[in-house]
C-alpha cells in the first residue's frame, strides 16, 4: 500500500474474544475539513474514532490498529449483530456531509479507499455483502456516506456487491423478509412501519441513489431481489 500516516487515537478498546472481523463500515466525517475531523477523532473527550481516515486528496491516516475496537458505529444492527464495533473496521471519508455542503467524493480519495479496502479484505474474512455504509447499520439515525458515494465503482473494484435487477415478489411482507435476509432490522409484518421505511431509504441510498423515497416500488423490489440472488 501507499504510505499511511500514523495518527493514533486514544479512543479504542479490546475486541471481545471469539468475534471475527466481518464488516467493513464506511462513514463520512460531516465536518468542515479533514483537520477538524482528525482532531475530533483523536480527542479523548469526544470518545469517537475510526480505524482509518481518508482525506479528499487521498492521504490516509491510521488512528486505531485493526486488532482493536474503534468507536465509530454507535448504536446499530446488522444480521443479528448489535455490537458493530466489535466485528467491524471503520473508515471515515473526509466530506462535509449533508449539513455542511455535501459533495461528491474525490477521485484520489476513492482510489485510496479502493487500495485500502482491498488490503483489508485480504486480511480479514469480510464477505462482500458486509461492506456497508453507516446508514445501513443505523438507518433511523444515519445517512452517511450518502447518495453521492459511488458504491457501484467500489463494487466494480472488488469491494462490496452491486445488484442487477431480478424478478421478485413485490408484496410488502416479502420485501421486508428480503431486507431482513440481507441484514436490515426489519420484521415481515406487511405494514409500512417506521423501521421498514428507514431500511428502504438506506437500501435506496446505497443501491438506488437517484430516488430515495422509502417506498417499496417495483424498481426497489427488483434490485433487492437481485441482491438476494448475489448472496446465493
Amino acid at each position: 500500500m501507499s504510505d499511511i500516516i500514523e495518527s493514533p487515537s486514544p479512543n479504542h478498546n479490546e475486541r471481545p474474544a471469539g468475534k471475527a472481523i466481518d464488516i467493513l463500515l464506511l462513514h463520512y466525517t460531516g465536518m468542515r475539513d479533514g483537520d477538524a475531523a482528525l482532531r475530533r477523532l483523536r480527542d479523548p473527550a469526544a470518545k469517537v474514532s475510526s480505524h482509518y481516515l481518508i482525506e479528499e486528496d487521498g492521504r490516509t491516516h491510521r488512528l486505531v490498529e485493526e486488532s482493536h475496537r474503534a468507536w465509530h458505529a454507535g448504536v446499530g444492527y446488522w444480521a443479528g449483530e448489535r455490537d458493530i464495533n466489535a466485528v467491524s473496521i471503520g473508515i471515515e471519508l473526509v466530506n462535509p456531509g449533508h449539513d455542511n455542503g455535501y459533495r461528491a467524493f474525490q477521485q484520489p480519495q476513492m482510489a485510496a479507499l479502493i487500495e485500502l479496502g482491498r488490503a483489508i479484505l485480504a486480511r480479514h474474512p469480510i464477505p462482500q455483502s458486509r461492506v456497508l455504509g453507516h446508514s445501513d447499520i443505523a438507518p433511523t439515525r444515519k445517512i452517511d456516506p450518502g447518495e453521492l458515494f459511488d458504491w457501484r465503482a467500489l463494487a466494480q473494484a472488488g469491494i462490496g456487491l452491486w445488484p442487477e435487477p431480478a424478478p421478485g415478489a413485490s408484496d410488502l411482507a416479502a420485501i421486508q423478509k428480503a431486507l431482513a435476509r440481507y441484514g436490515y432490522e426489519v420484521a415481515p409484518s406487511g405494514a409500512l412501519d417506521a423501521a421498514t421505511t428507514a431500511a428502504l431509504q438506506a437500501f435506496q441510498r446505497h443501491f438506488r441513489p437517484g430516488l430515495i423515497d422509502g417506498l417499496a416500488d417495483e424498481e426497489t423490489a427488483a434490485l433487492l431481489a437481485g441482491l438476494i440472488q448475489r448472496l446465493g
